[in-house]
Protein backbone atom coordinates (compact mmCIF):
# COMPACT_ATOMS: atom_id res chain seq x y z
CA UNK A 1 0.00 0.00 0.00
CA UNK A 2 1.28 3.47 -0.87
CA UNK A 3 2.51 5.42 2.13
CA UNK A 4 0.20 8.32 2.95
CA UNK A 5 1.26 11.66 4.36
CA UNK A 6 -1.76 12.52 6.46
CA UNK A 7 -4.66 10.37 7.56
CA UNK A 8 -8.04 11.77 6.47
CA UNK A 9 -11.04 10.84 8.59
CA UNK A 10 -14.58 11.21 7.24
CA UNK A 11 -17.21 12.63 9.55
CA UNK A 12 -20.76 11.44 9.26
CA UNK A 13 -23.49 13.97 8.57
CA UNK A 14 -24.68 13.65 12.17
CA UNK A 15 -21.20 14.31 13.50
CA UNK A 16 -20.76 17.35 11.27
CA UNK A 17 -24.01 18.83 12.52
CA UNK A 18 -22.88 18.26 16.11
CA UNK A 19 -19.69 20.27 15.75
CA UNK A 20 -20.25 23.92 16.61
CA UNK A 21 -18.02 26.74 15.42
CA UNK A 22 -16.70 27.25 18.93
CA UNK A 23 -15.64 23.63 19.19
CA UNK A 24 -13.80 23.89 15.89
CA UNK A 25 -11.97 26.93 17.18
CA UNK A 26 -10.72 24.98 20.20
CA UNK A 27 -9.04 22.35 18.01
CA UNK A 28 -6.50 24.83 16.60
CA UNK A 29 -4.56 27.28 18.80
CA UNK A 30 -5.89 30.79 18.24
CA UNK A 31 -2.38 32.04 17.46
CA UNK A 32 -2.46 30.17 14.12
CA UNK A 33 -5.96 30.92 12.79
CA UNK A 34 -8.42 33.75 12.40
CA UNK A 35 -10.30 33.85 15.71
CA UNK A 36 -12.70 35.78 17.91
CA UNK A 37 -15.10 38.30 16.40
CA UNK A 38 -13.21 38.33 13.12
CA UNK A 39 -13.71 34.57 12.70
CA UNK A 40 -17.38 34.96 13.59
CA UNK A 41 -17.79 37.58 10.87
CA UNK A 42 -16.42 35.26 8.18
CA UNK A 43 -18.03 32.12 9.71
CA UNK A 44 -14.68 30.34 9.81
CA UNK A 45 -12.55 29.48 12.84
CA UNK A 46 -10.18 27.20 10.95
CA UNK A 47 -8.43 29.39 8.38
CA UNK A 48 -4.78 30.39 8.69
CA UNK A 49 -4.25 33.96 9.83
CA UNK A 50 -1.96 36.52 8.22
CA UNK A 51 0.55 36.51 11.08
CA UNK A 52 1.14 32.76 10.80
CA UNK A 53 1.35 32.82 6.98
CA UNK A 54 3.83 35.70 7.12
CA UNK A 55 6.03 33.89 9.65
CA UNK A 56 6.08 30.71 7.55
CA UNK A 57 6.92 32.58 4.36
CA UNK A 58 9.67 34.61 5.98
CA UNK A 59 11.17 31.48 7.57
CA UNK A 60 11.37 29.81 4.16
CA UNK A 61 12.80 32.96 2.64
CA UNK A 62 15.49 33.10 5.33
CA UNK A 63 16.38 29.44 4.71
CA UNK A 64 16.64 30.12 0.98
CA UNK A 65 18.92 33.09 1.62
CA UNK A 66 21.17 30.88 3.75
CA UNK A 67 21.37 28.46 0.80
CA UNK A 68 22.13 31.35 -1.59
CA UNK A 69 19.06 30.59 -3.71
CA UNK A 70 15.86 32.49 -4.50
CA UNK A 71 12.33 31.17 -4.14
CA UNK A 72 8.73 32.22 -4.58
CA UNK A 73 6.31 31.37 -1.77
CA UNK A 74 2.53 31.17 -2.00
CA UNK A 75 0.31 30.48 1.00
CA UNK A 76 -3.43 29.83 0.64
CA UNK A 77 -6.18 29.60 3.23
CA UNK A 78 -8.34 26.49 3.39
CA UNK A 79 -10.77 28.04 0.88
CA UNK A 80 -8.03 28.59 -1.71
CA UNK A 81 -7.66 32.35 -1.22
CA UNK A 82 -4.21 33.91 -1.20
CA UNK A 83 -3.18 34.86 2.35
CA UNK A 84 0.47 35.71 1.75
CA UNK A 85 2.62 35.58 -1.37
CA UNK A 86 6.16 36.79 -1.86
CA UNK A 87 8.77 36.37 -4.56
CA UNK A 88 12.44 36.95 -3.91
CA UNK A 89 14.29 39.17 -6.38
CA UNK A 90 15.33 37.50 -9.63
CA UNK A 91 12.37 35.13 -9.83
CA UNK A 92 10.56 34.93 -13.16
CA UNK A 93 7.02 34.03 -14.15
CA UNK A 94 7.56 30.26 -14.16
CA UNK A 95 8.88 30.19 -10.59
CA UNK A 96 6.12 32.50 -9.35
CA UNK A 97 3.35 30.57 -11.10
CA UNK A 98 4.55 27.12 -10.04
CA UNK A 99 4.62 28.13 -6.38
CA UNK A 100 0.89 28.88 -6.55
CA UNK A 101 0.13 25.71 -8.54
CA UNK A 102 1.96 23.58 -5.99
CA UNK A 103 0.01 25.16 -3.14
CA UNK A 104 -3.31 24.58 -4.92
CA UNK A 105 -2.36 20.98 -5.67
CA UNK A 106 -1.59 20.33 -2.00
CA UNK A 107 -4.82 22.03 -0.95
CA UNK A 108 -7.06 20.16 -3.37
CA UNK A 109 -5.53 16.77 -2.63
CA UNK A 110 -4.89 17.29 1.11
CA UNK A 111 -1.52 15.66 0.51
CA UNK A 112 1.92 16.90 -0.60
CA UNK A 113 2.21 17.73 -4.28
CA UNK A 114 5.11 15.25 -4.34
CA UNK A 115 2.52 12.46 -4.07
CA UNK A 116 1.17 13.56 -7.46
CA UNK A 117 4.69 13.72 -8.85
CA UNK A 118 5.48 10.21 -7.61
CA UNK A 119 2.34 8.85 -9.30
CA UNK A 120 3.58 10.26 -12.58
CA UNK A 121 7.05 8.82 -12.04
CA UNK A 122 5.48 5.38 -11.48
CA UNK A 123 3.12 5.78 -14.43
CA UNK A 124 3.95 8.61 -16.88
CA UNK A 125 0.52 8.29 -18.54
CA UNK A 126 -1.06 9.40 -15.24
CA UNK A 127 0.18 12.95 -15.84
CA UNK A 128 -2.65 13.61 -18.29
CA UNK A 129 -5.24 12.66 -15.70
CA UNK A 130 -3.51 14.71 -13.02
CA UNK A 131 -3.52 17.79 -15.25
CA UNK A 132 -7.16 17.23 -16.22
CA UNK A 133 -8.04 17.32 -12.52
CA UNK A 134 -6.14 20.58 -12.07
CA UNK A 135 -3.15 19.11 -10.22
CA UNK A 136 0.44 20.20 -10.80
CA UNK A 137 2.46 17.02 -10.24
CA UNK A 138 5.65 18.54 -8.88
CA UNK A 139 7.28 18.59 -5.46
CA UNK A 140 7.08 21.73 -3.31
CA UNK A 141 3.48 21.97 -2.10
CA UNK A 142 2.34 20.94 1.39
CA UNK A 143 -1.00 21.13 3.18
CA UNK A 144 -0.83 23.15 6.41
CA UNK A 145 -2.44 21.05 9.12
CA UNK A 146 -2.66 21.74 12.86
CA UNK A 147 -4.25 19.22 15.24
CA UNK A 148 -5.64 17.26 12.26
CA UNK A 149 -7.33 20.43 10.95
CA UNK A 150 -6.46 21.75 7.50
CA UNK A 151 -5.91 25.50 7.80
CA UNK A 152 -4.23 26.21 4.46
CA UNK A 153 -1.49 25.15 2.05
CA UNK A 154 1.97 26.34 1.02
CA UNK A 155 3.74 26.12 -2.31
CA UNK A 156 7.40 26.95 -2.91
CA UNK A 157 8.97 27.26 -6.34
CA UNK A 158 12.10 28.57 -7.95
CA UNK A 159 15.15 26.67 -6.76
CA UNK A 160 16.90 23.60 -8.16
CA UNK A 161 16.71 20.66 -5.74
CA UNK A 162 19.81 19.30 -4.01
CA UNK A 163 18.04 16.65 -1.98
CA UNK A 164 21.25 14.82 -1.05
CA UNK A 165 22.44 18.09 0.50
CA UNK A 166 19.17 18.64 2.32
CA UNK A 167 17.68 21.27 0.03
CA UNK A 168 14.64 21.54 -2.21
CA UNK A 169 11.55 23.72 -2.48
CA UNK A 170 9.65 21.11 -0.45
CA UNK A 171 12.34 20.95 2.23
CA UNK A 172 12.20 24.74 2.53
CA UNK A 173 8.43 24.59 3.09
CA UNK A 174 8.69 21.67 5.52
CA UNK A 175 11.40 23.32 7.63
CA UNK A 176 9.45 26.59 7.72
CA UNK A 177 6.28 24.81 8.83
CA UNK A 178 8.24 22.97 11.53
CA UNK A 179 9.79 26.20 12.77
CA UNK A 180 6.45 28.00 13.07
CA UNK A 181 3.94 25.24 13.83
CA UNK A 182 6.03 22.53 15.46
CA UNK A 183 6.92 18.98 14.35
CA UNK A 184 5.55 17.96 10.95
CA UNK A 185 4.91 14.51 9.42
CA UNK A 186 7.96 13.16 7.55
CA UNK A 187 8.27 13.94 3.88
CA UNK A 188 7.44 11.34 1.27
CA UNK A 189 10.22 9.33 -0.28
CA UNK A 190 11.82 10.78 -3.40
CA UNK A 191 11.35 8.25 -6.17
CA UNK A 192 14.15 8.01 -8.75
CA UNK A 193 13.39 9.77 -11.99
CA UNK A 194 13.17 7.41 -14.98
CA UNK A 195 16.15 7.53 -17.30
CA UNK A 196 15.49 9.31 -20.57
CA UNK A 197 17.00 7.80 -23.73
CA UNK A 198 19.56 9.92 -25.48
CA UNK A 199 18.10 11.51 -28.62
CA UNK A 200 19.58 10.22 -31.89
CA UNK A 201 20.15 13.74 -33.21
CA UNK A 202 20.16 16.11 -30.23
CA UNK A 203 19.23 19.70 -31.02
CA UNK A 204 21.89 22.26 -30.18
CA UNK A 205 21.04 24.27 -27.08
CA UNK A 206 22.12 27.91 -27.25
CA UNK A 207 23.36 29.92 -24.32
CA UNK A 208 21.68 33.22 -23.54
CA UNK A 209 23.64 35.41 -21.16
CA UNK A 210 24.47 39.06 -20.72
CA UNK A 211 27.92 40.27 -19.80
CA UNK A 212 26.78 42.68 -17.09
CA UNK A 213 23.49 43.03 -15.17
CA UNK A 214 21.33 46.00 -16.14
CA UNK A 215 21.37 49.07 -13.94
CA UNK A 216 18.72 51.52 -12.82
CA UNK A 217 18.84 55.17 -11.92
CA UNK A 218 16.73 54.39 -8.86
CA UNK A 219 18.20 53.43 -5.46
CA UNK A 220 18.92 49.68 -5.29
CA UNK A 221 16.55 49.24 -2.35
CA UNK A 222 13.64 50.32 -4.56
CA UNK A 223 14.20 47.92 -7.46
CA UNK A 224 15.62 44.52 -8.33
CA UNK A 225 19.36 45.03 -8.79
CA UNK A 226 22.71 43.25 -9.20
CA UNK A 227 22.80 39.56 -10.18
CA UNK A 228 19.04 39.24 -9.56
CA UNK A 229 18.40 41.91 -12.19
CA UNK A 230 20.76 40.08 -14.53
CA UNK A 231 18.74 36.88 -14.24
CA UNK A 232 15.56 38.62 -15.43
CA UNK A 233 17.20 41.29 -17.64
CA UNK A 234 15.28 43.98 -15.79
CA UNK A 235 16.50 46.58 -13.28
CA UNK A 236 13.30 48.60 -13.16
CA UNK A 237 10.85 46.35 -11.34
CA UNK A 238 9.96 46.87 -7.69
CA UNK A 239 12.11 44.84 -5.31
CA UNK A 240 10.61 42.27 -2.99
CA UNK A 241 11.63 44.23 0.10
CA UNK A 242 10.17 47.49 -1.21
CA UNK A 243 6.91 45.70 -2.06
CA UNK A 244 6.77 44.14 1.39
CA UNK A 245 7.38 47.54 2.95
CA UNK A 246 4.46 49.05 1.00
CA UNK A 247 2.17 46.25 2.17
CA UNK A 248 3.23 46.51 5.81
CA UNK A 249 2.71 50.29 5.83
CA UNK A 250 -0.73 49.99 4.21
CA UNK A 251 -1.59 47.23 6.69
CA UNK A 252 -0.67 49.51 9.58
CA UNK A 253 -2.65 52.39 8.07
CA UNK A 254 -5.75 50.20 7.71
CA UNK A 255 -5.47 48.96 11.30
CA UNK A 256 -5.05 52.51 12.56
CA UNK A 257 -8.28 53.44 10.80
CA UNK A 258 -10.18 50.49 12.21
CA UNK A 259 -10.27 48.44 9.02
CA UNK A 260 -8.58 45.64 7.10
CA UNK A 261 -7.35 45.30 3.56
CA UNK A 262 -6.19 42.93 0.82
CA UNK A 263 -3.29 43.88 -1.47
CA UNK A 264 -1.65 42.67 -4.65
CA UNK A 265 1.61 44.15 -5.95
CA UNK A 266 2.70 43.40 -9.52
CA UNK A 267 5.91 43.99 -11.44
CA UNK A 268 5.77 45.87 -14.79
CA UNK A 269 5.20 42.56 -16.61
CA UNK A 270 2.15 41.75 -14.48
CA UNK A 271 3.79 39.05 -12.35
CA UNK A 272 2.98 38.83 -8.64
CA UNK A 273 5.64 40.31 -6.40
CA UNK A 274 3.82 40.38 -3.07
CA UNK A 275 0.29 39.75 -1.86
CA UNK A 276 -1.44 39.55 1.49
CA UNK A 277 -4.86 39.66 3.05
CA UNK A 278 -5.54 40.81 6.58
CA UNK A 279 -7.70 38.64 8.82
CA UNK A 280 -11.42 38.97 8.09
CA UNK A 281 -11.03 39.69 4.39
CA UNK A 282 -12.97 37.42 2.04
CA UNK A 283 -12.75 36.37 -1.59
CA UNK A 284 -14.26 39.47 -3.18
CA UNK A 285 -11.86 41.76 -1.29
CA UNK A 286 -8.84 39.80 -2.48
CA UNK A 287 -10.05 39.39 -6.04
CA UNK A 288 -10.91 43.06 -6.46
CA UNK A 289 -7.47 44.02 -5.15
CA UNK A 290 -5.90 41.91 -7.90
CA UNK A 291 -8.21 43.36 -10.58
CA UNK A 292 -7.38 46.90 -9.46
CA UNK A 293 -3.64 46.23 -9.67
CA UNK A 294 -4.00 44.70 -13.14
CA UNK A 295 -6.15 47.61 -14.36
CA UNK A 296 -3.71 50.21 -13.01
CA UNK A 297 -0.84 48.42 -14.74
CA UNK A 298 -2.61 48.16 -18.09
CA UNK A 299 -3.82 51.76 -18.12
CA UNK A 300 -0.78 53.29 -16.38
CA UNK A 301 -3.31 55.33 -14.40
CA UNK A 302 -5.00 55.14 -10.99
CA UNK A 303 -8.24 53.16 -11.18
CA UNK A 304 -9.91 56.21 -9.63
CA UNK A 305 -9.34 57.98 -12.97
CA UNK A 306 -11.41 55.29 -14.72
CA UNK A 307 -14.01 55.35 -11.96
CA UNK A 308 -14.48 59.12 -12.26
CA UNK A 309 -14.56 58.94 -16.06
CA UNK A 310 -17.36 56.37 -16.05
CA UNK A 311 -19.29 58.30 -13.45
CA UNK A 312 -19.10 61.37 -15.67
CA UNK A 313 -19.85 59.41 -18.86
CA UNK A 314 -21.55 56.05 -18.14
CA UNK A 315 -21.74 55.29 -21.87
CA UNK A 316 -18.15 54.06 -21.70
CA UNK A 317 -19.01 51.22 -19.31
CA UNK A 318 -19.68 48.44 -21.87
CA UNK A 319 -16.37 48.79 -23.71
CA UNK A 320 -14.48 49.38 -20.47
CA UNK A 321 -15.70 46.07 -19.07
CA UNK A 322 -16.24 43.91 -22.16
CA UNK A 323 -13.37 44.90 -24.45
CA UNK A 324 -10.74 46.08 -21.99
CA UNK A 325 -11.63 44.14 -18.84
CA UNK A 326 -10.92 47.18 -16.68
CA UNK A 327 -12.03 47.20 -13.05
CA UNK A 328 -12.92 50.84 -12.58
CA UNK A 329 -13.07 51.12 -8.79
CA UNK A 330 -10.73 53.27 -6.72
CA UNK A 331 -7.80 51.50 -5.06
CA UNK A 332 -5.40 50.62 -7.88
CA UNK A 333 -2.25 52.64 -8.60
CA UNK A 334 0.70 52.31 -10.96
CA UNK A 335 3.92 52.50 -8.95
CA UNK A 336 5.85 55.37 -10.54
CA UNK A 337 9.05 56.46 -8.80
CA UNK A 338 11.13 59.33 -10.19
CA UNK A 339 8.99 59.07 -13.32
CA UNK A 340 9.80 55.35 -13.81
CA UNK A 341 7.09 52.68 -13.78
CA UNK A 342 8.31 49.85 -11.53
CA UNK A 343 5.03 48.04 -10.85
CA UNK A 344 1.42 48.44 -9.77
CA UNK A 345 -0.63 47.74 -6.69
CA UNK A 346 -4.26 47.23 -5.85
CA UNK A 347 -5.97 47.48 -2.47
CA UNK A 348 -9.40 46.04 -1.69
CA UNK A 349 -11.55 45.59 1.36
CA UNK A 350 -12.16 49.17 2.47
CA UNK A 351 -9.01 49.59 4.59
CA UNK A 352 -10.98 51.57 7.15
CA UNK A 353 -10.54 54.88 5.39
CA UNK A 354 -10.46 54.11 1.68
CA UNK A 355 -8.50 51.68 -0.47
CA UNK A 356 -6.73 54.39 -2.46
CA UNK A 357 -5.73 56.28 0.68
CA UNK A 358 -4.24 53.08 2.11
CA UNK A 359 -2.32 52.45 -1.12
CA UNK A 360 -0.95 56.01 -1.09
CA UNK A 361 0.11 55.68 2.56
CA UNK A 362 1.98 52.48 1.74
CA UNK A 363 3.76 53.96 -1.25
CA UNK A 364 4.76 57.16 0.50
CA UNK A 365 6.07 55.25 3.51
CA UNK A 366 8.60 53.49 1.26
CA UNK A 367 9.30 55.96 -1.55
CA UNK A 368 8.52 59.31 0.10
CA UNK A 369 7.88 62.23 -2.23
CA UNK A 370 9.63 60.42 -5.09
CA UNK A 371 6.47 58.44 -5.85
CA UNK A 372 3.68 59.84 -8.01
CA UNK A 373 0.24 59.75 -6.37
CA UNK A 374 -3.22 61.01 -7.41
CA UNK A 375 -3.87 64.69 -6.85
CA UNK A 376 -7.48 65.87 -6.84
CA UNK A 377 -8.61 69.36 -7.92
CA UNK A 378 -9.40 71.74 -5.08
Amino acid sequence: MKKRYYGMGLLSAVAVMAIAAGASAQNVPAEFVVSGETAAEILDYTTINLATAERIAQACERLATEENVQVSIHILDNDGNTVYMHRMDGQGWIQIATAEMKARTALMGRIPSKDRMNRVIENPLAEFQQIQLGFFPNSGGLPIIVNNQLIGAIGVGGSAPRVAEGWSDEICAHKALTEVLGPQPPLLEDLPQPEQPEPANPAPVPTFRIANPPASNLPPEFVVSGPAAGRIYDANQISGEAARGVAVACRAWAAEHGGTMSMFILDPSGNFVHSERMDGQVYNNMYTAMLKAQTALKTKQPTSVRAAGLRNDPSGMPRSVFWYNFYAVSGGLPIVVDGELIGALGVGGGAGGGDEACAIAGLQAVFGDRVTVPVYPG
